[in-house]
């Protein structure tokens, strides 16, 4: 059986340790954090497509917003949830 990898990564603070390959969204709901976002409104939002067309997946990682459903986890990533509503005045 082959060995399989690991990748060790931080979500919203916590470290976790999920296999290589798997995306920064299956991460992220596998460590039952949800809602992903929220929107300018403040309603909670989440995956919709799982292919990167929505964009409602939206997260950041390593300090770039990124959609997580087209991200594959990578060691030492550091990830934050867009749950805060942030508007300019």
């Amino acid at each position: 059986m082959p060995e399989r990898r690991l990748a060790v990564l931080t979500l919203e603070g916590v470290r976790v340790t999920v296999p290589a390959g798997t995306t920064v969204l299956a991460a992220l709901q596998n460590a039952g954090l949800s809602p992903l976002r929220r929107s300018l409104s403040g309603e909670a939002r989440g995956a919709l497509c799982g292919m990167g067309s929505c964009s409602e997946c939206r997260a950041v990682v390593d300090g770039l917003t990124v959609r997580t459903c087209l991200t594959p986890v990578r060691d030492g990533q550091n990830v934050r949830r867009l749950v805060e509503v942030n508007r300019e005045v």
